[in-house]
């Protein structure tokens, strides 16, 4: 019979036999293909729900659980089992009160069950003490509110109080009681006349924690206040303000997508449909401020943040629809702003204004998921510069050449294929040419930003060399140190191949000390010092100018103040710096006879400079560390910059490649910073900094490396690195790092086991390479610990088979590791300890452990051993018919046996074997013997 032919009953047996092997995902796939090929509302229909209810208990999806169970109820109303389910289901969300509920009428209906009897009493005791404790909640949130909106009080007694409410807000209990007592129109009522701008802080940040993952809260909330209000809260010149007023923002979205604040998170489509027209209405308001001339440059920066988070994904589909609006012109309005120009209608920006837009528009671009999309936002962006280049006055053709700066900083094909039309790289030359402050300036810009492709280079070494020269000369050091940069990054085009020079020899020494002269200047002013370290971003290729810059203390502090101040506009420039520093970068690899064919050929074959060797790039990173550069690295993570979040991950590895300087790390914060960077960016990106985590995770005591919730979160990164893409030595890491988790405590050991991350190791248990066999072994040997594991191995499976094979392995370490998995295994599973006869070599592995030179394993093969003997009395009769008993007597009177402990078990365990009567002891020579003969007879 066909599977396509199954009827809806075959499928349910199908699921039922799927089930009860442990196999989650084909049960499901059973049982709703049995609901498919149901029509009708009937007994068995609702037998399919329950049974697909139970699957998703076992897969921890309550919600779904929860729904299915629903549905039994519809079709048999007060079924015990569906409401068991959803009791069950209930119970896990904490949602006590529901679960109660189901509890008392299954009692109800069925007095006498005894599976419900201690799950009733235990619910009832919860929602009894969450009564008491709403009451307890209840007085404290109606005096902090008291406190809190007398604006006749103290701020320090005010403040105290608000924050003690922003605290109850984030329980469950409090946020109800919270939005019941009226808390959002006291609120807006005293923001009116609020002038402490810690409490208006605080005030928003309540807002958004009632609004969290509650749509009905969120719906009431937001028509209460209206969008307007969260629009007038953002625009403040407080950088505390204005980012508590983005979080309220972007939880709204959250909650009305099904997304959370972790950078691996999802919408649902579902909920995305559902809620499209709040969703729309929110970021349609966002993009129509973007240009509004009354708010302040840290606001816009916020906003257009909020449009690049929620722009990506496509469950919102919201960057074809963005260019429908014309929201790509607004953004360019943005993107040709410049501070030097100051008039009544000018927009506040900051310095990290241009860049924040042109990730943004570079993260549009990205989405842009056909030619046809990709065509209109090109489109778009021509009609903005002709726009601009129609008007006769000089203003507008500069705002042009700035806007042209900032799509080379973001979506550079399209940036690229707009300097590339006719007039445009000209028009930028005459501009450079000039004697005008300013057109100079942002010609230079525009020159520094076009050089990125070899191509563009080439031409622009033709046509601009001089002409950076002549600026190079200027008494302006705003112009000189563009035009410096742009020299850099000309001087710099043959990348790290030591034997490519487009400029004279000693050139790049001579550029990279007038950078450092920028950079390490006090009087000069940030922007200039920004501008030097973006030269030395390019100049770094060059080994000799690394070594010299490794060495320049006062340089490399002047680069980590600068990263301090989390600037945007800098990220380039220092993390590039960095990671030339560390060598970070991908590296082709080199294959001798492709090396041999190219020399043949006459080709060009790249040569590594002998300063970049292992001994000196780890010297190097050793000097980064120990100047302090983890804490510039965490400044500058919270870039929403794709290819910057990599850059960063890169130079993180590179440090952590150190174990001498790993606890540095941890102690500057990386591992925080690193947390996020690891579940959200490019994919090298995210294996980077993934790989960094797991190198601390090895050499630092886990929770010291990642305390509180983050020892949980660390979990993902490590079990993405078990994937065949990824490298050896990254494998390898990532189960040490496991390894390590697994060792902790049992809730990390069933979060290891929830991410899937079982089946990931075990698969490196059949691997050739030792260490990969070994490490995973180690970690199976730790994830034994928990019940939930050991399910795996008493489903109808091989995994104990080979548990029994490993323990003969010649590594000693996996033969260690298989062999205390095992004894574990034994010592709780009865099943485990029947299937060790499923080898055929198990008496040649018993031997091997029981006869051990090493007392560690030999200790680990009698308690496997002992547990068997004590499983049952079948199992204890095949191991009698060997020549185990004998072994364990000669362990028990051995003098070369030197741990007594191994003496101690091999007697309790000829103990047990007596107390099946299989074996007797001689009363007068108190010695034990086998009585085989009446092994059969004896019950």
């Amino acid at each position: 019979m066909e599977i396509i032919n199954l009827t809806a009953l075959e499928w349910k047996e199908k699921g039922n036999e799927e089930f009860n092997k442990g196999n989650w995902s084909e049960a499901l796939s059973c049982y709703t293909n049995a609901l498919k090929l149901t029509n009708e509302d009937n007994s068995q229909k609702s037998i399919y729900y329950k049974n697909r209810a139970a699957t998703y208990l076992k897969r921890e999806e309550y919600n779904k659980a929860i729904a299915d169970c629903d549905e039994a109820l519809k079709i048999c109303p007060n079924d015990p089992k569906a409401l068991f389910r959803r009791c069950q289901a209930l119970e896990a969300l904490e949602r006590f009160e529901e679960a109660y509920r189901d509890a008392r009428y299954i009692l109800s209906v069925d007095p006498g069950n005894k599976a419900i009897q201690p799950i009733a009493a235990r619910l009832h005791e919860i929602v009894q003490e969450r009564y008491k404790q709403n009451n307890r909640i209840s007085a404290k949130v109606s005096q902090m509110m008291d406190i809190a909106f007398d604006l006749k009080g103290t701020n320090e007694k005010r403040e105290t109080a608000m924050n003690n409410l922003l605290v109850l807000a984030r329980e469950r209990a409090g946020a109800e009681i919270m939005y019941n007592d009226g808390i959002i129109n006291k609120i807006t009522q005293t923001l009116k006349l609020e002038k402490n701008e810690e409490i208006i802080t605080i005030a928003i940040r309540i807002i958004a924690e009632l609004c969290k993952d509650n749509i009905s809260r969120t719906e009431s909330v937001l028509k209460n206040i209206g969008i307007p209000w969260c629009l007038e809260m953002i625009n403040s010149q407080i950088t505390e303000r204005v980012n508590a007023a983005q979080y309220y923002l972007q939880t709204v979205l959250n909650t009305y997508s099904g997304m959370d604040n972790k950078p691996d998170s999802k919408p649902n489509k579902e909920l995305c449909d559902k809620h499209n027209k709040e969703i729309d209405t929110i970021l349609s308001c966002l993009l129509y401020s973007v240009t509004n001339r009354t708010i302040s440059g840290l606001a816009r920066d916020a906003i257009i943040e909020l449009i690049m988070r929620n722009i990506h994904y496509t469950a919102l589909n919201w960057a074809e629809r963005l260019v429908e609006l014309h929201g790509l012109q607004r953004l360019m309005e943005v993107a040709s702003e410049l501070e030097e120009y100051k008039y009544e209608s000018a927009m506040n920006i900051t310095p990290s204004t241009r860049t924040v837009t042109s990730v943004c528009l570079a993260r549009i671009y990205e989405n842009m998921y056909y030619d046809a999309a990709k065509e209109k936002f090109r489109n778009a962006i021509d009609e903005f510069i002709k726009d601009k280049l129609l008007s006769p006055d000089l203003e507008s053709k500069v705002r042009v050449v700035v806007a042209i700066t900032t799509l080379l900083l973001g979506p550079l094909d399209v940036g690229n294929t707009v300097i590339a039309k006719e007039g445009i790289l000209e028009m930028i030359l005459v501009m450079a040419g000039t004697d005008d402050i300013l057109q100079q300036k942002v010609a230079c810009e525009c020159i520094v930003a076009a050089a990125s492709k070899k191509d563009k280079a080439t031409a622009i070494i033709n046509q601009g060399v001089d002409i950076l020269k002549k600026l190079y000369q200027s008494k302006d050091d705003s112009i000189k140190v563009r035009a410096l940069v742009g020299l850099c990054k000309l001087g710099s085009s043959g990348g790290s191949d030591a034997t490519i020079r487009p400029f004279a020899d000693g050139a790049t020494k001579k550029l990279a000390e007038a950078c450092r002269r920028f950079l390490i200047n006090p009087k000069k002013q940030k922007d200039m010092r920004k501008w030097a370290v973006e030269g030395l971003s390019y100049l770094t290729f060059d080994a000799e100018v690394k070594e010299k810059l490794i060495e320049d203390g006062e340089a490399i502090q002047a680069m980590i103040e600068l990263a301090k101040t989390g600037d945007q506009s800098v990220i380039y420039g220092v993390v590039t710096t960095l990671v030339n520093l560390c060598n970070a970068y991908d590296k082709q690899e080199l294959i001798p006879e492709m090396i041999e064919l190219a020399k043949f050929a006459k080709h060009h074959i790249p040569e590594e400079h002998e300063l970049d060797d292992v001994d000196f790039v780890n010297k190097r990173i050793i000097a980064l560390a120990k100047a302090g550069i983890t804490s510039a690295l965490v400044a500058l993570s919270k870039t929403e910059s794709q290819n910057s979040k990599e850059l960063i991950a890169r130079v993180f590895n590179a440090i952590c490649s150190q174990p001498d300087v790993r606890g540095i790390v941890v102690q500057q914060g990386g591992a925080k910073a690193l947390l996020p960077l690891a579940l959200d960016g490019t994919d090298k990106g995210k294996k980077q900094a993934s790989q960094a985590l797991a190198r601390l995770g090895i050499s630092i005591h886990p929770e010291v490396a990642f305390p509180g919730q983050r020892i949980m979160e660390v979990v993902r990164p490590f079990i993405n690195l078990l994937n065949p893409d990824c490298s050896a030595l990254e494998n390898f890491e990532a189960l040490m790092a496991l390894c390590n988790l697994a060792g902790m405590n049992d809730s990390i050991r069933k979060r290891i086991l929830k991410e899937g991350g079982f089946q990931k190791i075990e698969a490196y248990m059949y691997e050739d390479h030792e260490m990969l066999k070994r490490a995973s072994t180690q970690v199976i040997n730790n994830l034994i610990m928990c019940e939930d594991t050991i399910k795996y191995y008493e489903q109808e499976n091989d995994r104990v088979k080979y548990l029994v094979i490993l323990c003969e392995d010649e590594d000693i370490d996996t033969s260690m590791a298989a062999a205390g998995a095992l004894a574990m295994l034994t010592s709780v599973s009865v099943k485990s300890c029947i299937k060790i006869f499923d080898s055929k070599d198990w008496l040649e592995s018993l031997h091997y452990l029981l006869a051990n030179p090493n007392s560690d394993l030999q200790h680990r093969g009698i308690i496997i051993v002992l547990n068997m003997i004590k499983s049952t009395k079948e199992v204890a009769t095949r191991l009698i018919e060997t020549d185990v008993m004998e072994i364990l007597m000669a362990l028990t009177k051995s003098d070369t046996v030197e741990n007594k402990k191994i003496k101690e078990l091999a007697a309790t365990a000829l103990e047990a074997a007596a107390g099946w009567k299989l074996i007797r002891k001689n009363a007068n020579e108190e010695q034990i013997s086998q009585n085989i003969n009446t092994i059969e007879n004896v019950e």
